[in-house]
């Protein structure tokens, strides 16, 4: 064993050692493994950063940008609400979404069928009162067991058929994979179903541990003429919205106000007061065509440089919308107990003529307001949605006093665009599944898309970026080239032929599927099938077996790591949202892994026969 081999294997165990130490960050420990690699002469120095340039990470970061796109353009509720009947329980919670990812990574790459689905896991998880982290890593490991059901599903069934192109001269078909995809993929999502118990409670995501928990908001809609509402009555009404609405009020004739009951009928121009969560509120505006009240012109904020230069119109046409100052802002702030709001109602205090404010929503614990929200008087502890020009509006709130809460990026009186995110995520996942472009770029187009047609601002678009992820990726991947460039995977390949020789064939091909997904965590599922497709047929063609079968294991096996985040994207993807630990993937992966290996053998043996 050469030194360089040494310097690997140490490498390898500390870096696995400490990730299951979970003490330190995985990004810092991607990093600490990465520096004592460039330290212990087996990653050059100048290629200590090449990882960062790996096509890998601009698909995740687009894919992304496109699930926070698809989230904010109400395509996920009306997906929501299609699938209520069948989310009943819990555990029909899980089924149902990991068999819809499973279904569509069949077709489209499983990293792009899991971004579509992630918004909607998150929107179960809210409507139910549960935890993403239930959800994410299931749906995570559901696309990896779809996408091993046919050729184009994931890249290590197509690199396995170009390995076969080059030992057998013909490459392995669209379907060939399918039967033994479909029989683990069926019989993982079933496990799925049940097993997302072993996942650790109380994960929870750090950008949503940083969301100000408050209660429902108070909002003033008005129903004009062409609103879908018009004639349904307030019990249809909030039943369509899933109950998470509650209409409190109804003003008729601008002054009179009624609590209505279930049977009331809806007539134009009634002013809804409802109570609603910002999402909630947000939807039901968008379904019912809905004008929210407030939401009037300001006067414009003057830029200092449209007194200093005589075209400022031309000048003004050079600044991006978020940078005009007259661009509006909607921010969510608390009353503190120095705000002279206290006691006093949007009316008296003139909040729009004497502070360039209107004033959205109103959120207060334990009561339900009737009353018209500009005549609500304040109170301290009261969250309120204020819009405002973004150039004053934190100094507008510091003159009320009020303390700007953790942005939630709240789109009230903002229109929303639910086809068009749609249609590119559509188009990228397209362009890629037909290799029109590599899927790099189809997403990151995607995503300079989304941010060109105004569907995520710019703040958003960074915000979507789970960074420390994209960190831990480019630094593992010179690790990965080292281990390979040292010999210290054909010296681990020589033990297990070694070992394989005295093993009868079904037992062999079980060592080669096993291996595989143990290697993957470490190599990254491309770089395992390039070592271990060279091993295995190496192996078969030893012992006198068809290399078919062994070929169609590695690529089962690379497709499918379900034992820590860094060896797929789907997995890597779904770390951040879900809060997960490096550990935490091998309590709900290990039971999945054997039952892959049990179900796959025995199926890859009756259709890809040994000999």
């Amino acid at each position: 064993m050469s030194r360089d081999q040494i310097v690997s294997l140490i490498v390898l165990g500390g870096m696995v050692a400490l990730f299951l130490w979970d003490r330190l960050r995985y990004d810092l420990v991607a990093l600490l493994a990465l520096l004592t690699a460039v330290l212990g002469g087996i990653v050059p120095a100048n290629h200590a950063f090449a990882g960062f340039s790996n096509p890998v990470l601009p698909l995740i970061a687009g894919a992304l940008i496109l699930s926070a796109a698809i989230a904010r353009s109400g395509a996920v509720e009306v997906l929501v609400r299609w699938l209520t009947p069948l989310l009943r329980s819990p555990t029909l919670q899980v089924g149902v979404l990991a068999a819809c990812v499973a279904g569509l990574s069949a077709f489209v790459k499983n990293v792009g069928a899991l971004a579509i689905f992630m918004p909607v896991a998150f929107q179960v998880a809210r409507r139910n009162e549960r935890s993403p982290s239930e959800f994410l890593m299931p749906l995570s490991f559901a696309s990896l067991l779809g996408g091993s059901m046919t050729l184009i599903g994931t890249s290590p069934n197509m690199l396995a058929a170009t390995a076969r192109q080059e030992l057998e001269g013909a490459p392995f078909h669209m379907f060939d994979f399918t039967p033994v995809g479909f029989g683990t993929a069926l019989c993982g999502v079933l496990f799925l179903t049940f097993g997302w118990r072993l996942i650790p409670r109380g994960r929870r995501s750090a950008a949503a541990d940083r969301v100000f928990k408050i209660e429902d908001y108070t909002s003033e809609l008005r129903v004009v003429a062409s609103s879908p509402y018009t004639g349904r009555t307030v019990a249809d009404i909030e039943a369509s919205a899933g109950g998470e609405v509650a209409i409190t009020a109804i003003v008729r004739d601008e002054y009179r106000r009624y609590v209505p009951g279930g049977s009331w009928a809806i007539l134009p121009e009634d002013l809804l007061v409802v109570e609603a969560d910002p999402q909630a509120l947000e939807q039901f505006i968008s379904d019912g065509k809905l004008d929210l009240i407030g939401t009037k012109e300001l006067p414009e904020v003057r830029d200092q440089r449209e007194e200093e230069h005589a075209e400022p119109k031309r000048e003004a046409a050079l600044v991006p919308a978020e940078m005009d100052p007259n661009h509006l802002a909607v921010v969510e702030a608390v009353i503190t107990a120095e705000s002279q709001l206290i006691g006093k109602s949007a009316a008296e205090l003139q909040l729009r003529e004497r502070y360039g404010v209107n004033l959205l929503a109103i959120g207060r614990r334990g009561r339900r307001t009737t009353v018209r929200l500009r005549r609500v008087k304040f109170q301290l502890g009261d969250a309120i949605v204020f819009q405002g020009r973004r150039a004053v509006i934190n100094e507008t709130l510091a003159e009320l006093g009020c303390l700007p809460l953790a942005e939630r990026q709240l789109r009230l009186g903002r229109r929303r665009q639910m086809v068009l995110p749609v249609l590119i995520l559509a188009a990228a996942m397209g362009m890629a599944a037909f290799r029109v472009v590599p899927a790099e770029i189809a997403f990151v187009g995607a995503a300079l898309a989304v941010v060109l047609l105004g569907l995520l601002t710019l703040n958003e678009v960074y915000a979507a970026v789970e960074w420390p992820i994209l960190i831990l990726i480019g630094a593992l991947i010179p690790i990965g080239e080292a281990v390979k460039s040292t010999g210290t995977t054909d010296l681990l390949a020589g033990l297990l032929s070694g070992f394989a020789l005295h093993l009868p064939g079904y037992a062999i091909l079980a060592l080669i599927l096993a291996v595989t997904m143990l290697v993957t965590p470490i190599l990254h599922h491309a770089a395992a099938v390039l070592v271990m497709g060279p091993i295995a047929a190496e192996l078969a063609q030893q012992l006198g077996y068809k290399i078919d079968p062994f070929l169609i294991a590695v690529g089962l096996g690379a497709g499918s790591d379900f034992l820590s985040p860094i060896g797929h994207q789907s997995n890597t993807l779904v770390m951040g949202p879900g809060g997960y630990h490096f550990a935490d993937y091998w309590k709900l992966g290990l039971p999945l892994s054997l039952i892959v290996v049990g179900i796959g053998v025995p199926v890859i043996l009756l259709f890809w026969p040994l000999a």
